[in-house]
């Protein structure tokens, strides 16, 4: 198995630094543990999750310093609709703010921004947001920041098998011809190198229906720090633990090479 789904330390200040040879191209993040730190302190849940996006913010920077070159956060999954609806109306307000506020710094520093997940349930002006977000970047070429908005990797995997059925009852693909590659092409992150590594936050050590098919072959580590804590120290740790991984993508020589082929 070449994950390692261990929940290991945040890094300590002194401790060995990342090395610029072995980084990921691709980090994915699991941003858990806002409200349980507010809880924590005795805030309201909405003050965590204010905090989350300084933490976002500081991760965007930090990612971008190091050479990172795909970011993806999981920011409101399909299934974070069912929480109270203050605390769901209080979340689309956060998005709203960070897309009005933030959009503009990012695309001042060449990053990206791309959205995954379903949008045609979504509210009128978070539809519009979303596609601002992403037009008014376009042309960027440094850090592509992949928001996971209103997603979950089973939708995702369902909506991208049934533009593939869609395709074989239009005559447009034989059963008989189709390929990993196939389905792969027809899920939100198409064009994008799947994750070189996973960061989870609090301690947590699941998926939480986040890029399942994407993860395959990605390692994990799981920190214990929550997530408005976590900071570039943070990062620099889970760098490091990354840097300590012998990756063999189902092979049994040692295959240190990384998927740098991008379309998007």
């Amino acid at each position: 198995m070449t994950s390692h789904p261990t929940t290991a330390p945040a890094m300590a200040h002194g401790e060995a630094q990342p090395s610029p040879n072995h980084l990921p191209i691709h980090i994915a993040v699991i941003m858990d543990g806002n409200g349980r730190w507010a809880t924590a302190r005795g805030l309201p849940r909405i003050e965590g999750h204010r905090r989350g996006v300084e933490a976002l913010r500081n991760l965007v920077r930090a990612a971008d310093t190091r050479g990172i070159r795909f970011l993806t956060v999981y920011s409101f999954s399909s299934e974070n609709w069912r929480r109270p609806a203050e605390e769901v109306s209080e979340l689309l307000g956060l998005l709203r703010f960070f897309i009005r506020q933030d959009v503009a710094d990012l695309s001042a520093r060449n990053v990206r921004v791309r959205i995954i997940g379903r949008r045609d349930d979504l509210p009128d002006d978070i539809g519009a947001l979303l596609r601002e977000a992403e037009t008014s970047t376009a042309q960027n070429t440094g850090l592509t920041l992949i928001i996971a908005f209103n997603y979950g990797a089973r939708d995702e995997i369902l909506r991208a098998t049934q533009t593939l059925a869609a395709r074989i009852i239009a005559d447009d693909l034989a059963i008989s011809d189709m390929t990993e590659q196939h389905l792969t092409d027809a899920l939100d992150t198409a064009g994008l190198p799947d994750p070189d590594l996973l960061i989870r936050t609090s301690g947590e050590v699941r998926l939480s229906n986040f890029l399942m098919w994407q993860l395959a072959y990605t390692e994990m580590v799981f920190l214990p720090v929550a997530w408005p804590d976590f900071d570039a120290d943070a990062l620099d740790g889970a760098l490091v633990e990354f840097s300590h991984r012998q990756r063999r993508f189902g092979g049994l020589s040692l295959d240190t090479s990384i998927q740098t082929k991008v379309t998007a």
